[in-house]
């Protein structure tokens, strides 16, 4: 989990300007907006929604949408040690506050009507609701919603992620379109190492919807200026921070509607996995037993110290790497599917089984640990900024000279963005020598070496 403090020094629109913010790829001119396509934006605290999309909301009124704004904390606790606001009088105020900002992005959008209420939960303990909220976004999604909109899964935020995860988990499940927005993601990362924001969208907006958004993000004003002189009450939003929502666009991480990432992946593999023990036939089918060859021939050394395989499935590989590793970690989302495993490896008591979806769930690993990271079918369950996150953690335990083993089915993968051939061409961007390449017809293999330096090492 990302620590970081509003006090902190946010990095500057100018340095993601450099990086290339503004030259994002648009949002496909296809987002399900207009009469009869309803948009559900699901917000933490008053402000999210002004900030992250009120450009947004312009646009999708003026196209004749419905947008309904399901406020789930009306921020509270925003000013812990306020001397001259109680809780409950900066929770009436910040709901009258975001009234008076939405009244400020309908002006002149007279197509579509926008509504909101107020889930009314704890500020800051959002996770604790999780059910609460999925009943209310289920509610609202069976009632012709059209695109979801949420904060981002990453945001650094607890409140803003547990939305953000509610959204994915559920837009998949309907097959709605969903649009993520970044808002203290923008004040924490660092664009030059953090390589998600480039798989994601710009929506431009007319300098007139510009300037109403930044009218309506004037009427948060006990977020955007002090309460009041006394210690305690000081600007919670600084200038920096503000400025990345005053741009000509908007950002939005876009999932387009029956597309699934690593959100879907517990849910989704779970469920196949106690229909069928063994959906994939790994013990039997001449092509996975063909391919496990391959791949234990195609590695490096005998021994390895130590070994992370991520997506283990039922076990099958993992018992035969346990023969050739002193420790090894084998990571999978699917509860089901490890049960199983745990029997197939039950004769191995250097193996340890974790629960965990990648990137979000990445186990606590110490850095440059292991000798060789496995990753196997697995690659196109994640979207490109996810894929990109956890090479990024691969990365950093990884030992220099450890070894990272893709294999990858080459024909299409139903309902999910990337292919075999696009989650290798990602890997390449570590720009590591490759020690082993493989390719036939329906799968491909290669081995990449971490460099020895450090300074090699994204």
């Amino acid at each position: 989990m990302v620590t970081f403090s509003h006090h902190d020094r946010s990095t500057s629109t100018n340095v993601w300007s450099a990086q290339g913010r503004d030259d994002l790829p648009l949002l496909p001119s296809a987002l399900p907006l207009g009469p009869g396509n309803r948009v559900l934006l699901v917000a933490a605290h008053p402000d999210d929604e002004t900030l992250g999309a009120g450009g947004l909301i312009r646009q999708a009124l003026a196209a004749g949408s419905d947008v309904h704004v399901l406020m789930c904390s009306s921020g509270e606790a925003s000013h812990p040690d306020s001397p001259t606001r109680t809780p409950e009088d900066l929770a009436k105020l910040r709901q009258q506050e975001l009234a008076a900002a939405l009244g400020v992005l309908t002006v002149d959008t007279p197509a579509g009507t926008l509504s909101w209420d107020f889930l009314g939960l704890p500020d800051g303990k959002l996770r604790t609701a999780r059910e609460q909220i999925s009943d209310a976004v289920e509610q609202h999604i069976s009632a012709q919603i059209g695109l979801i909109v949420s904060t981002y899964r990453h945001d650094g935020h607890a409140d803003h992620e547990v939305l953000g995860e509610i959204a994915a988990e559920l837009a998949a499940t309907h097959e709605v379109a969903l649009l993520e927005f970044p808002l203290w993601y923008w004040h924490w990362a660092d664009p030059g190492t953090d390589q998600r924001w480039r798989h994601w969208h710009r929506l431009p907006l007319h300098p007139d919807d510009q300037a109403t958004k930044q009218a309506a993000a004037a009427e948060h004003r006990s977020q955007v200026a002090p309460l009041s002189e006394k210690a305690g009450d000081e600007r919670l939003l600084g200038a920096d921070f503000v400025a990345h929502f005053e741009l000509p666009y908007e950002v939005f991480r876009y999932t387009p509607a029956g597309m699934k990432d690593s959100g879907a992946a517990t849910s989704v593999f779970d469920a196949l996995y106690r229909r069928h023990r063994d959906p994939w036939n790994y013990v039997d089918s001449p092509y996975e037993q063909r391919k496990r060859l391959i791949t234990m021939a195609s590695l490096q050394r005998q021994h390895y110290g130590s070994v992370l395989e991520l997506g283990c499935s039922i076990g099958i590989a993992t018992a035969e790497l346990a023969h050739r590793s002193g420790q090894l970690i084998g990571v999978d989302a699917s509860p089901a599917a490890l049960e199983q495993a745990r029997k197939n490896t039950a004769d191995s008591d250097h193996v340890t089984l974790v629960q965990a979806t990648v990137p979000q769930d990445w186990p606590e690993l110490p850095p440059a640990s292991h000798d060789l990271v496995v990753i196997s079918e697995i690659g196109y369950y994640l979207a490109a900024d996810e894929l990109h996150q956890l090479l990024q953690l691969i990365a950093q335990v990884l030992r220099p000279g450890g070894e990272l083993l893709l294999c990858h089915w080459l024909h299409q993968v139903e309902g999910w963005s990337l292919t075999g051939t696009e989650v290798h061409e990602i890997a390449q961007d570590l720009g590591w020598p490759t020690l082993v390449e493989h390719r036939e017809r329906d799968f491909r293999l290669e081995i990449y070496q971490r460099p020895d330096t450090e300074s090699d090492v994204p």
